[in-house]
């Protein structure tokens, strides 16, 4: 959930003692009996402090059915490991409601861990249409989407405005533009999130799909990867590194460097997610007012954005699960998904908030974020999600790094999938 990690932090963990709990050993389904209390929500690390107040005001209205929130840690695999020992645990059960990647809910539906949730209760179709996908599993929906994201490409507008030419819209001018433009001016070329983790991942798989190819097709049982868009794909992305428009220092980037290395006036074009632009555009800034965003560029156009985000699910051993849906869908609701955006900064998942002429005044980058959410397409889905994740990452990596030529490292990919499916 990189999207909520945003800078470093310790380890915060809430030590909750749960009473009056009774474990149920069966899988839940539609029809389980419902019922209403205390409930715990389980999220990463709420970096700027806006979940506390959300949930302040649920818990005044509902004393009932008051909620403890427990923080894990930062790191989403800590966070992930730390769920799923909860959920798959047959005597503690702590976590009623999870805040999860939206990327772990075909994981955490195929073991059973999450319980199946009536549509009906919902408001899905108020939500971006591309959100809901990421929330279903098999043709059911197992969660229900809570916040969404999209990677836009940052550029200098005083850079690009010098030169009198226009943002990217395509691969050919991001890599003459960072070939040439760049190094004019003192700059670096283009930077995404290169280290293997879960961001290489996801850059990958942006790739990949701009090029009009594909990783995984029906929910994880067949590889399509091998393919002329793969290989076109992960090309790009070691051709950069070759010819030097991408600096070799961002294969160790993350988030929070490949960030850090714009806002401090490095680079001329950086993949991130939305709060990039918010942290680079801040007073403290390097280059405050000179940023600009436009959706990724792909080989001919507009290319195609892997969703961030992340779903809201109910335990498959909640205690209360009627108080659990009650409060996904106030938190779903128009007035707390506003305060999503203006208190957290996090692109709420209600599409009619997009189109409003006061949250576009504050957060202008909100016309490009609809435009790349709408386009944009979900992560493999596999409920060996992270097996997957770690192929693609160590593929990539060898292929950016020289050790493989790209044409070797899609093949070398389809053979890890096809083992692990």
């Amino acid at each position: 959930m990189r999207w909520i990690h945003a800078a470093g932090r310790g380890l915060l963990v809430l030590l909750v003692v749960l009473t009056g709990y009774v474990a149920s050993g069966a899988r839940a389904d539609e029809g389980a009996a419902s019922g209403r209390g205390p409930l715990t929500l389980a999220t990463a690390g709420d970096l700027t402090g806006y979940l506390g107040p959300l949930l302040e005001g649920w818990n005044r209205a509902h004393p009932g059915e008051r909620v403890t929130l427990v923080e894990l840690p930062d790191s989403a695999d800590e966070t992930r490991a730390q769920m799923a020992t909860d959920l798959r645990d047959g005597g503690r059960h702590r976590f009623d409601v999870l805040n999860i990647d939206v990327n772990w809910t075909s994981e955490f539906a195929a073991a059973g861990w999450i319980r199946p949730l009536p549509r009906d209760r919902f408001p899905l179709g108020t939500f971006l249409p591309p959100v809901v996908d990421t929330a279903t599993y098999d043709g059911r929906l197992y969660a229900v989407p809570y916040v969404t994201n999209a990677g836009l490409l940052l550029y200098r507008k005083d850079v690009l405005a010098a030169e009198g030419v226009p943002p990217p819209r395509t691969w050919t001018e991001l890599e003459r533009y960072a070939e040439t433009i760049a190094p004019k001016h003192g700059l670096d070329g283009y930077a995404g999130q290169f280290l293997p983790y879960e961001g290489l991942t996801v850059n990958a798989a942006e790739a990949v799909y701009s090029a009009g190819g594909s990783i995984l097709g029906d929910e994880g049982e067949r590889v399509t990867v091998d393919s002329a868009a793969a290989r076109e794909g992960i090309g790009f992305l070691a051709r950069g590194v070759r010819e030097g428009w991408i600096p070799r220092e961002a294969l160790a980037y993350k988030e929070e460097e490949s960030k850090q290395a714009f806002q401090d006036g490095r680079l001329l074009f950086l993949r991130n997610w939305p709060y990039a632009y918010v942290s680079a555009s801040a007073p403290d800034s390097a280059v405050a007012g000179e940023v600009g965003t436009v959706p990724l560029p792909g080989p001919h156009g507009p290319g195609t954005s892997v969703l961030g985000g992340s779903n809201l699910a109910v335990g498959a051993h909640a205690r209360h699960p009627d108080s659990a849906a009650r409060l996904i869908a106030y938190l779903t609701s128009e007035r707390v998904q506003r305060q999503v955006l203006t208190r957290g900064a996090l692109p709420p998942v209600r599409a009619d908030l997009y189109e409003d002429p006061a949250l576009i005044e504050a957060f202008p980058y909100l016309p490009t974020l609809r435009q790349s959410v709408l386009a944009a397409a979900p992560r493999p889905k596999s409920p060996r999600y992270d097996q997957v994740s770690l192929a693609v990452q160590a593929v990539v990596h060898d292929a950016m790094t020289g050790r493989q030529t790209p044409e070797a490292a899609v093949r070398r990919l389809a053979r890890e999938l096809a083992a692990i499916s």
